[in-house]
């Protein structure tokens, strides 16, 4: 069952951060169709959240189609997301802290890295890579 984490300091609402936290999980595998998400009373217990924030992530997941609620029971992985398997994922991490630590064996910091990653990203976008 995935346990949620929050970062009062990002700037990013907490009901976002729980459903982005679901789809991270979803994504690497971590959740699965059929696994339960925490109730809402657990969520609210472990972070110390209004139960609304909590429900309104749940919402937003089963609008967008990823959960559903089933009365008395909770709420269930209804689909995961589309991309690369599992094995992909671990090769890709592995390259990727490889990179990182070569990063910052270069000196760089952790906002370097950040930016660097950033412009990365949106570059690989302009070029439809990404």
């Amino acid at each position: 069952m995935i346990e949620f984490n929050l970062d009062r300091g990002s700037g990013v609402s907490t009901y976002l951060q729980l459903v982005h936290q679901v789809k991270q999980a979803l994504r690497l595998g971590t959740l699965r169709p059929g696994d339960q998400l925490p109730t809402a009373r657990e969520v609210v217990e472990s972070l110390a959240i209004n139960p609304n924030t909590v429900l309104k992530a749940y919402r937003e997941l089963e609008r967008e189609g990823l959960v559903e609620g089933r009365p008395g029971m909770g709420t269930f992985v209804r689909q995961g997301i589309a991309g690369a398997t599992l094995a992909e994922h671990t090769r890709l991490r592995r390259s990727l802290e490889e990179w990182v630590r070569d990063a910052r064996a270069a000196g760089l910091d952790q906002e370097d890295l950040r930016a660097l990653f950033t412009v990365v990203l949106a570059d690989a976008a302009k070029e439809g890579v990404a």
